[in-house]
């Protein structure tokens, strides 16, 4: 029957075979890359982001985070509008880092 030895089965610990390590390693070796490419990619994107002409202000909404972003000249026209008092701070200084004049909501 196949269940006479499962006892003895169940108590001894399992082997691990050359082949069984490498395929382990491997795996292992794979997600520790793709974590650092993905830290990389991410750290480039932000920067990116920053550096260059474009504004980007994170906001309490009613259904959670908001996200106001532009780049260029819809950066530009955002900065300039006059609109979205309750980021004024923020947004103000986003704009100066992009480099864009700021008109303060009236």
């Amino acid at each position: 029957m196949v269940m006479q030895e499962q006892s003895r089965r169940l108590a001894e610990p399992l082997r691990w075979g050359a082949r069984q390590k490498a395929v382990i390693a491997v795996v292992v070796g794979l997600m520790v890359v793709a974590v650092v490419v993905l830290a990389v990619r991410g750290v480039k994107t932000h920067n990116g982001a920053e550096a260059s002409n474009c504004v980007r202000v994170t906001f309490a909404s009613t259904l959670g985070g908001a996200d106001l972003h532009g780049c260029g000249a819809q950066a530009r026209r955002i900065c300039a509008s006059g609109s979205f008092p309750h980021v004024a701070k923020e947004l103000q200084l986003a704009c100066e880092r992009a480099g864009f004049p700021y008109r303060a909501p009236s």
